[in-house]
């Protein structure tokens, strides 16, 4: 025996081919973004990407304006990452989508935050000239605007972010008064007295969509109506008809009483007296006074057709001693209450139009702060009763309304204990009433004119004013219905939402009376009551706006606008401003039609916001755009739900419960939260909290490793190492071509279809479970040991390439700052990624049902050798040797490909149905581990690698 000591094994390290890159597995997003941001702006990438698409099909999504007035929340963030999906998509497939960010600017939300400022300050902003308050409110929009637009730009949403459109600018306010002014020439506006939503806290109407609904708990009463002439006089001494309401503080204003006409009623005796009330109703109503009585009589509600009754406080004179009529409503339910309804017109649509039918006018008794007029003679003056009627002292059954109906024998209950849900003011969370005042309104079931407006250019703000009138045409409502059928919506609920909304809207309140807003700029008639509707009068208003904003709605320039033809004494000039829904609704005319951003046009190809603008923002446009030019600004309206916490309840500070999209960037990065915007089902609410983060996180993470792999596995390649035909392709890489192909096709689906949950959810799944666990897992052998020139490995490293590419473009949109950090590491020299166009994918041709077989015989190999490993009886698969079913393998592969498909040593096949494994008895190879017969002795090498090694340099 030799005393020699046995040579070490050659190591073969440094001959194995393992991926090369730079590119790091650590992404580091939050220090990584603001840099790539930087030089993005430096080079103006929206400017150069929108030169590149010069000429080409045009897709205009036209942002829906945020209001200016606070920090970006996580709303904000999915909103807009959501509209740069639908840009960087549509860009991607190789058109021209330009992408013009806007804000609203103008209405309550600003002019009270301004308030508050005053108030703290102990000041009353009536005492300060409105045009200085207006300049504050203005500087405080742009602030926000200003704030906002940075905090924007960080989530990487690609826009003209320099030159965004914000309906304070003076051109957009100009459009604003010629788009009103051409509803005013056609004669669709009117001006009446009306219940509408009335905020006595901020003294203003409010639209539908600045209301919410919250759980309260009410007062509710029943108050007892003496009919006049008892009619029932053979059965009782006095008869009272009934009623039940929840705002007490309505009963000073009460001028009928109403009925169903075909309502079973009872007359119940008590005490010597009746009591009229629903038939189905009676036992609650008896409960709720605490009485004894027996149904004496029974009739339908015709029956008191003609009869009248006394206001409880008639004692006091004047309004209260006139008697109150039973009138036949067609709304009266018995639902709950007593089936009659109190009617106080200046307090409910129904009251109104019922009243108003039968020649009863509004008394316009509760003033703007909700408090009864001094001249009233119930609760007017000043005492401890001039409370406001949203007071819950004024309601409580100890209060002087009820205290009054006691003392008059007409309160039969009072109880604090009603809950229902309650309209209140979404700015400053206070209850709402409906209160009568002389408002401005656009008629939803008044014929249109038919209109024909020239909306060629005209200077800065777009069309002229002029209208032609043609005669009588459809109604605002019946236009508005057509064009939402003719509307494509994503998802399609979004047609019976509007469109029920839209069906059952009333007339469109126009009026404000606030300051900041766009002046409804019309001179009224003193006499006759008529709004002035010259054009020339009109233009001179709109230019005069377009050069001043809105401070040139003055006295003192109104007989310049009148001129020579019209005498300012014989004029009222309206100080109402406008609805600042009109103002959006607007935003159509004034971006995509003005010329002042020459890349749009419209109508726009997409409205995208939340689903709330179905009262809100898409609605107005629909109503701003039928009346003036027949059909709707979009082609398609896509709207998202409402993001959760994590355990799915509504975001709240007092909860602690809200993700600051600005944390989650700082935290993890923009491409965190975009990922997380596009993972989920947006079209529904939706949830967020730190878990779900760390999910989003992990997620990333394997994408990043997936072009990390990729980057390192294509080190050095050129295209002489391409194979050109794909006929020499290996069968498993002719695979996944085609199921890159398949990819593709999904992925071009979901673009059109919106569907971004879908598009990433294909591209993580691919990358995770075609790439990583399939093919990067297979290949890492012909990558790691083939000879750099064998066909095999050029193959491998061809569809690589392939997948680059193609995968780069797909990530593109979605980790916006991610695929610009993987391009530039590849090709350090060339233009931004999001430059290039949708990838045309090779055709290549594999037999998939084949495939699925392979892989779910992979699937049962795999979770074979698990045991093994877990037993620690086989360190790797390629120490196994495994047996398979024979009738488990398609025809045409030998053993040798399934173990390369196995990644495992030996492979054989029997006649049985189980997958059976063991640890092999072969020898390793010293360079790419497999266990082989041919292989002599561990740490000898396969015929493969001592090839692959014989061809390298010493």
């Amino acid at each position: 025996m030799s005393d020699q000591p046995r040579p070490e094994a050659p190591d073969y390290r440094d001959t194995v081919f393992l991926p090369k890159t730079d590119f790091p597995m650590k992404a580091g997003l939050p220090q990584k973004e603001p840099g790539i941001l930087a030089r993005w702006q430096e080079q103006d990438l929206y400017a150069r990407v929108r030169e590149a698409r010069d000429g080409r099909e045009k897709f205009i999504l036209h942002d829906g304006p945020p209001y200016a007035n606070g920090d970006m929340h996580i709303g904000h963030a999915l909103n807009h990452i959501l509209k740069d999906m639908v840009i960087r998509t549509q860009t991607l497939k190789g058109k021209d989508a330009p992408y013009i960010p806007g804000w609203d600017c103008h209405g309550l939300p600003i002019e009270w935050k301004v308030e508050e400022q005053y108030r703290k300050k102990k000041l009353n902003k009536d005492e300060v000239p409105v045009e200085e308050f207006r300049a504050e409110c203005r500087a405080y929009a742009q602030n926000w605007v200003d704030v906002q637009r940075e905090q924007l730009k960080r989530l990487g949403g690609l826009g003209n972010w320099d030159k965004p459109y914000l309906t304070m600018d003076f051109a957009a306010e100009a459009t604003i008064v010629r788009e009103l002014l051409k509803f005013a020439e056609a004669g669709m506006i009117y001006r009446g007295a009306k219940p509408v939503m009335w905020s006595p806290v901020e003294k203003t109407a409010l639209a539908e969509a600045e209301v919410e609904y919250e759980d309260i708990t009410s007062t509710q009463i029943d108050v007892a109506f003496e009919l006049i002439d008892n009619p029932f006089a053979d059965l009782v001494d006095k008869t009272f008809a009934v009623i039940w309401t929840t705002t007490p503080w309505t009963i000073p204003v009460n001028q009928a009483l109403a009925y169903g006409t075909e309502v079973e009623y009872a007359l119940i005796r008590a005490g010597g007296n009746g009591y009229i009330v629903a038939a189905e109703l009676v036992a609650a109503a008896k409960a709720r006074w605490s009485i004894e009585a027996d149904i004496v009589h029974s009739f339908k509600g015709g029956d008191l057709a003609g009869a009248t009754a006394r206001h409880p406080m008639h004692h006091l004179g004047g309004f209260y001693a006139r008697p109150r009529p039973l009138l036949a409503g067609d709304f009266v339910t018995t639902e709950s209450g007593t089936g009659l309804v109190h009617m106080a017109p200046d307090h409910g649509e129904d009251d109104f139009d019922l009243c108003k039918a039968n020649g009863i006018e509004p008394q316009f008794a509760v003033q703007a702060d909700g408090v009864y007029r001094d001249d009233w003679l119930w609760l007017g003056g000043q005492d401890e009763r001039r409370l406001s009627v949203i007071n819950p002292k004024l309601n409580a059954p100890e209060g002087p309304i009820c205290s009054d109906l006691r003392a008059a024998g007409a309160l039969l209950a009072a109880s604090a204990d009603y809950q229902h849900s309650y309209p209140h003011s979404w700015r400053s969370k206070a209850k709402v009433i409906f209160r009568c005042t002389p408002q401005w309104f656009v008629p939803m079931d008044t014929p249109m004119a038919t209109l024909e407006f020239d909306v060629a250019p005209l200077g800065p703000i777009g069309g002229a004013i002029a209208a032609t009138v043609s005669g009588p045409t459809e109604t605002l409502r019946q236009a508005a219905v057509q064009a939402i059928a003719d509307t494509r919506f994503v998802p399609e609920k979004g047609r019976n939402r509007i469109g029920s909304m839209v069906e059952g809207r009333p007339d469109w309140v126009l009026s404000r009376q606030r300051a900041w807003g766009v002046p409804i700029t019309l001179f009224v008639h003193r006499e006759t009551g008529e709004y002035l509707a010259d054009p020339i009068v009109n233009q001179r208003i709109v230019d005069a706006v377009r050069e001043q904003g809105v401070d040139a709605w003055s006295d003192a320039q109104a007989q310049a606008y009148l001129g020579s033809d019209y005498d300012l004494a014989d004029y009222e000039r309206i100080t109402d401003i406008l609805d600042v829904w009109f103002d959006s609704g607007c935003t159509h005319a004034f971006v995509l039609e003005s010329g002042r951003w020459p890349e749009l046009q419209w109508p726009a190809d997409l409205y995208l916001e939340g689903s709330d603008q179905h009262r809100g923002w898409f609605q107005s446009s629909l109503l701003e755009s039928c009346g003036t030019r027949g059909r709707a600004p979009y082609k398609a309206v896509l709207t998202h739900g409402f993001t959760m916490d994590a355990k799915g309840m509504k975001m709240s500070k007092s909860l602690k419960n809200t993700i600051n999209p600005l944390d989650v960037m700082r935290d993890f990065g923009a491409d965190i939260i975009r990922l997380w915007a596009l993972s989920v089902d947006f079209t529904e609410d939706h949830r967020i909290g730190p878990e779900i983060l760390k999910g989003v996180a992990d997620q990333y993470r394997k994408l990043r490793n997936t072009f990390r792999y990729l980057l390192g596995a294509l080190d050095g390649f050129d295209e002489a190492e391409r194979l050109e035909d794909l006929r020499d392709l290996p069968e498993l890489e002719r695979y996944m071509l085609t199921l890159l192909g398949q990819l593709d096709a999904t992925l071009a689906r979901a673009v059109d279809d919106y569907d971004f949950n879908a598009y990433t959810r294909a591209l993580v799944d691919f990358c995770n479970e075609d790439l990583s666990a399939l093919f990067f897992d297979i290949r890492k052998d012909r990558l790691y040991c083939d000879a750099p020139d064998a066909i095999e490995r050029r193959a491998y490293r061809t569809v690589l390439d392939i997948m680059f590419h193609a995968l780069i473009r797909y990530a593109a949109p979605v980790l916006v700052f991610t695929s610009e950090e993987v391009w530039q590491s590849r090709y350090p020299e060339a233009d931004s990624v999001h430059l290039l166009e949708w990838p045309e994918i090779p055709v290549a041709e594999a037999d998939q049902d084949r495939w699925a077989t392979l892989r779910a015989l992979r699937e049962r190999v795999l979770e074979a050798i698990e045991p093994l490993r877990r037993d620690k009886i086989v360190r790797s698969s390629l120490e196994a040797e495994v047996v398979v079913p024979a009738a488990a393998v398609p025809a045409g592969v030998d053993d040798a490909e399934l173990a390369d498909l196995f990644i495992t040593g030996q492979v054989t096949r029997n006649d049985g149905d189980a997958v059976l494994v063991s640890k092999s008895d072969d020898h390793k190879c010293g360079r790419c581990w497999r266990l082989l017969p041919e292989v002599t002795e561990d740490g000898a090498l396969c015929q493969r690698c001592d090839d692959a090694v014989a061809e390298l340099p010493a």
